[in-house]
């Protein structure tokens, strides 16, 4: 408990501020290590909480809590202090969150007084979120992507999704790890500066009921394990290419990736204006839609993507769509080449042939032996070829962007980054990893002829591909496993939610994603939420201390 998971180094941390005046080390921000405060708050909040024990706190979803608030047996106060518990217990070992809001207490403390005097209240008021360590929170909360570069830094304002979370009375809870750079060096999956090694609970079969395991996937990792193990109500994570589809898949949880443009990315870290999406990760398909109906919407601040997207929201929101039903009568296709045994073995196979069958039992077309292209390993390639030279160019003038909108930082450019890893060797753990990524991005110079062939290619695969298959079979969406046709989604902005599918034979989760064109949230909802109501496969972590 006393090991520090926001200043795993605090003595080197605070050694390689660049500014004393202005770069806050997270120990001093905090003043404590991460469980103690968390312990520290959590006791604090134990003596102000008055609400009846018989509320059970474990896997609680939002309409489980707001009908809590309602009688009366659940205050915000002591949800509050439930995962701040949690967190103090867990993360020593999950690595899951990076920081606490030392203002969550006061801020649960006001949702519980609006309460009492008859404030009329949304589905998200009063309960905790733990948000993706590269969006923007004006408050006493960092935000770095994980990288001690960016540790201190003052930003101008909420990102766009957090001022929605906030003007809707939730709870920010804190940050959660990901993968450095949100994997953009790239790292071990989870693995960051700050936060250190994010692991998930995976379950086994016999003897010891759940261990720990290295690989969460990245790079939402700390969102989903966060949500996975209870240590919040809910999580939200941002995707280039799989980093919600993945984590979610293999942590047990459901992730939504929305629409790119259905959600602001104003004032989230970027990688690529044309890929990025934030999304909700949860335990369950209906708490992610609330978050969902929240969080979307027009921003002046991402204007451009954000008008295009609107258009897609539907009147009376996505809660709608969570229909018992909603298999019946949509038309699924099921991709050749994903559902391979040389992937996943018979076992396995055989789960993902019981799901499907379930999903034509429940009235869909299951429509089989379709092809998104003749072939598809030589379309993958060149897909990843095109997406990296694309992705490096515009990493660079996007992260450029937006360190320029701080009102303080230590870095003020990639370069700057670049530079300070180099400085900080054993920190940033450059022998380990490297930084190739980010040493390719700096070379690149704007969006030249070359990025313009790139980017034209990405889109004549869309096109000509996943597009051009949905159209041809009328598809309402394709099913394939995890987040294996994450980068067919991420080159043409469109939405794809994975839902719990099952646990292999060493126990490790693995989900099911449904995925369709841009504006396809409404029936991809209606088929994800029907398919978990029919298997309802998720199954709380625990394990043996």
């Amino acid at each position: 408990m006393e090991a520090s998971l926001i200043c795993r180094h605090s003595s080197r941390m605070c050694a390689i501020r660049i500014n004393k005046d202005h770069q806050r080390c997270a120990m001093a921000q905090l003043r404590l290590p991460l469980a103690a405060a968390t312990m520290a708050l959590a006791a604090a909040a134990f003596c102000c909480c008055s609400a009846s024990t018989e509320f059970d706190f474990h896997e609680a979803t939002v309409d489980a809590i707001q009908l809590g608030f309602s009688n009366g047996s659940l205050t915000s106060t002591a949800l509050v202090r439930f995962y701040l518990d949690r967190i103090a217990r867990l993360n020593p070992l999950l690595h899951a969150v990076i920081e606490v809001n030392p203002d969550a207490l006061a801020q649960a403390t006001r949702a519980d007084a609006e309460r009492a005097t008859g404030h009329r209240c949304g589905p998200l008021h009063g309960v905790p979120v733990v948000l993706k360590d590269n969006m923007a929170t004006r408050d006493r909360l960092n935000t770095t992507a994980g990288s001690l570069a960016l540790l201190g830094s003052v930003v101008r304002r909420d990102a766009g999704v957090a001022a929605r979370l906030r003007a809707a009375g939730a709870v920010i809870l804190g940050k959660a790890s990901l993968s450095e750079w949100s994997n953009f060096r790239p790292v071990k999956s989870g693995w960051s500066a700050r936060g250190g090694q994010t692991v998930v609970f995976v379950k086994l079969p016999m003897e010891n009921p759940y261990v720990l395991s290295a690989d969460p996937c990245g790079s939402s990792s700390g969102p989903a394990v966060a949500a996975s193990a209870n240590m919040a109500a809910v999580t939200l994570g941002t995707e280039t290419d799989g980093s919600i589809l993945c984590p979610a898949s293999l942590n047990s949880v459901v992730g939504i990736k929305p629409t790119v443009g259905l959600t602001s990315r104003a004032g989230v870290i970027p990688i690529s204006p044309r890929q990025d999406t934030v999304g909700p990760i949860c335990r369950t398909v209906s708490d992610a839609v609330h978050v969902l109906d929240v969080i979307v919407g027009f921003d002046e601040l991402d204007a451009e993507a954000t008008r295009v997207a609107s258009k897609y929201i539907p009147s009376g929101g996505y809660g709608r769509f969570l229909r018992m039903d909603g298999l019946k009568g949509k038309r699924i296709g099921i991709p050749n080449g994903f559902f391979t045994e040389g992937a996943y073995g018979k076992t396995q196979l055989r789960v993902y042939q019981k799901h499907l069958s379930t999903m034509r039992k429940h009235g869909a077309l299951v429509i089989e032996n379709i092809n998104i292209t003749t072939n598809l390993s030589a379309a993958q390639d060149v897909l990843y070829s095109n997406e990296n030279i694309a992705l490096q160019a515009e990493f660079k003038l996007s992260l450029n962007a937006y360190l320029s909108d701080l009102l303080y930082s230590p870095v003020h450019s990639l370069a700057d980054v670049v530079a300070f890893n180099n400085a900080h060797p054993v920190e940033e753990r450059l022998q380990d990893f490297g930084q190739p990524d980010l040493i390719a991005a700096q070379k690149t110079n704007g969006i030249g002829p070359v990025e313009k062939v790139a980017i034209q290619r990405l889109n004549e695969l869309s096109a000509h591909g996943l597009e051009n298959l949905m159209s041809m079979h009328q598809l309402d969406a394709i099913v394939t496993p995890n987040s294996d046709a994450s980068s067919f989604f991420a080159i043409g902005g469109m939405p794809a939610i994975t839902v719990p599918a099952g646990y292999d034979g060493h126990g490790v989760p693995f989900g099911i994603c449904f995925g369709g064109l841009k504006g396809y949230e409404p029936r991809l909802i209606e088929m994800a939420y029907a398919f978990e109501q029919a298997t309802k496969v998720r199954r709380m972590p625990s394990f043996k201390p």
